[in-house]
């Protein structure tokens, strides 16, 4: 799992767009990347929301907001049409992407199931692309307003 003070690695994601986008296009502002496991799900689609409706808030920090899950860049437009989302959404669907490479994409069990997925994880990166804080396996709920604190305490 990502800790603080490492560097992020920079690994080009796609946006929904057809575009691409990597941690260092923000280099120069902080930025918060939450890893959700799936697109209009219900704790996936809180999350996003919450996020969405603090972006106001986010930007008057100097924080950039980017979610991050395996789904397809179709189903990303999808879901940000259908939530009327705001924060950026990218693609991490390559083998060896940055879920891999931080550890948030992992072998999960439930009901006695093996299956690989991703884990709630967010992170505040500063200005230099260092992790500044990690959450791991985040609790939706008020995680939001708990992110948006620490992007104004650096």
């Amino acid at each position: 799992m990502p800790e603080a003070g490492t560097t992020i690695p920079d690994t080009v994601m796609e946006t929904p767009d057809g575009g691409t986008v990597k941690p260092s296009d923000f280099k120069g502002r902080k930025l918060v990347i939450f890893f959700y496991p799936k697109d209009n799900t219900p704790g996936c689609t809180t999350e996003a929301k919450d996020f969405s409706e603090l972006k106001a808030e986010f930007e008057k920090a100097g924080t950039a907001i980017l979610g991050v899950s395996k789904d397809s860049p179709k189903k990303h437009q999808n879901f940000i049409a259908k939530h009327d989302l705001t924060v950026a959404l990218a693609t991490d669907a390559e083998e060896g992407g940055l879920s891999d490479e931080l550890g948030v994409w992992t072998e999960k069990k439930m009901y006695g199931r093996t299956f690989m997925g991703m884990v709630r994880t967010t992170l505040l990166v500063d200005e230099t692309g260092k992790i500044a804080q990690a959450w791991n396996k985040v609790k939706v709920k008020g995680h939001a307003e708990e992110v948006l604190a620490a992007a104004k305490s650096i």
